[in-house]
């Protein structure tokens, strides 16, 4: 990686650092508020219902694998945070419970997204280009929109321990869910392998998606489409 490529990319990811760290933090809040309306406090008890980002760190997650995206040149920063303490066991309904649970973590990061784009539309409406931070901040919460979809999209991924899996877990018997278990053992190394071999970038087609349509929505509130 010669010195100019280096750079571009740590720029990226200063750019990306901060609202990563949000995004995962909502994810998880999400996942634990949604637990407790589903009667499980255990999130709420191990003192993981909080959006301060120290106790969601994961040192592979949050860590390790946003290195290993700008190493590896992937443009967007991913990943996951410490997965809050669940126990489906004290679900009201065990399945709907699981379903709505494992569903939240992304759904709150959809909703920050376009919350992130509504914020943007009134940054840019309101706020002069001569204030010193404009294009900045600008950048900032365009990365922040990216990397909620990006985050909710990876996480629906069929991949134990990944959202997606729970959600499939929530459809199907005993022996599917021990066969996810088995998996769940390897998932790290072949999260390595889809990352190396960049597999993930069929992600990119739905972010950029989703990301136009939040802009656009912003865009039509706030009278800025040309």
């Amino acid at each position: 990686m010669d010195s100019s490529s280096f750079d571009v990319r740590l720029q990226q990811m200063t750019i990306q650092i901060v609202p990563f760290f949000m995004a995962i933090v909502f994810h998880e809040f999400g996942h634990g508020i949604v637990a407790k309306y589903w009667g499980d406090n255990t999130a709420k008890d191990a003192g993981r219902l909080t959006l301060n980002p120290i106790p969601h760190i994961d040192p592979i997650g949050t860590v390790a694998i946003p290195m290993i995206n700008m190493i590896t040149g992937i443009p967007l920063l991913f990943g996951w945070a410490k997965p809050v303490p669940i126990n489906p066991s004290r679900f009201r309904k065990y399945r709907q419970g699981l379903f709505w649970v494992s569903l939240a973590g992304p759904g709150a990061n959809v909703i920050v997204a376009f919350a992130t784009a509504i914020g943007l539309g009134i940054f840019v409406r309101y706020v002069p280009e001569t204030f010193s931070l404009h294009e900045p901040v600008q950048r900032m919460m365009g990365a922040a929109i990216q990397i909620n979809f990006a985050l909710a999209l990876f996480n629906l991924l069929p991949l134990p321990p990944l959202d997606g899996s729970k959600i499939i877990e929530s459809f199907i018997g005993y022996n599917g869910t021990q066969f996810m278990r088995k998996i769940e053992q390897y998932s790290f190394f072949i999260l390595l392998g889809l990352l190396w071999f960049n597999v993930l970038s069929f992600l990119n087609g739905p972010i950029s998606f989703f990301t136009h349509i939040a802009l656009w929505v912003a865009q039509s509130v706030f009278g800025l489409l040309s």
